[in-house]
């Protein structure tokens, strides 16, 4: 595994180099003449991220008809909901946006729960290419929490030892709320993997995982580890504060 860790000033020139490493790696792919296959996250991070994909420069440079989006996890809320990863990414960029419907691929979680981690796992590997028995992402966005933990994957939590399925149903160990989640074999199984960290608030975990790599922690996030892939980190100065 090749790890980066970027650091910014702020989360506006964070988001800046991001929208352009994702326009250079779209670009790469279209290059090849194949298609790019993301699975994005929610979060205040990657919300300032994509507003910036419906802007100049980057809107004329993006090609949109070979990328295909997907998410790392979503609460099981109906897409209007306040709460769905979906409903903000479609409100930032996706309805902004010339990309065919069909490459839209929405977690539904209005759905039952069990129903739709098995649903949407079908339709992650009807459309993905397989590598090591799980389907592979080109790039998978990932933020992470104050107590570590990163899609939907929570501390001491069963899902984390989850080792069959693509997907799963997590419950937030607070407030009981269901979601779909990712499982870490899908996630490692990626090309390329990014944490999104911006806050104070994370930099005493954010430090914990960066300076103790081969030490076990309890933290979701220090159990990514896609070992044929690129693990990155864009942090904001305010998260690197402890480095």
């Amino acid at each position: 595994m090749k790890r980066e860790i970027y650091i910014f000033n702020d989360r506006e020139e964070l988001a800046n180099r991001l929208v352009a490493d994702f326009n250079k790696a779209i670009q790469e792919k279209a290059s090849a003449g194949e298609p790019i296959f993301f699975a994005l996250s929610g979060g205040s991070t990657p919300r300032l991220f994509f507003e910036k994909l419906t802007k100049p420069p980057y809107l004329e440079g993006i090609s949109w008809k070979d990328v295909n989006l997907f998410w790392g996890d979503e609460r099981c809320v109906p897409p209007d909901d306040s709460e769905s990863n979906y409903k903000m990414a479609n409100d930032a960029f996706i309805s902004r946006i010339d990309i065919p419907e069909e490459n839209v691929h929405r977690i539904i979680g209005e759905n039952p729960p069990e129903f739709e981690a098995y649903r949407y796992a079908d339709e992650i590997q009807n459309n993905l290419s397989s590598k090591n028995g799980f389907p592979q992402f080109d790039w998978i966005y990932l933020g992470m929490g104050t107590d570590g933990h990163t899609a939907s994957l929570f501390p001491n939590a069963p899902t984390l030892a989850e080792n069959k399925e693509i997907c799963v149903v997590a419950e937030h160990p607070q407030t009981g709320q269901k979601r779909i989640s990712l499982t870490l074999p899908v996630i490692n199984n990626a090309k390329r993997v990014s944490f999104l960290v911006a806050g104070e608030e994370k930099a005493p975990v954010l430090k914990d995982i960066l300076e103790n790599e081969s030490t076990p922690l309890p933290y979701p996030a220090s159990k990514v580890y896609p070992e044929d892939g690129v693990l990155e980190w864009y942090v904001d100065k305010a998260a690197a504060s402890g480095l």
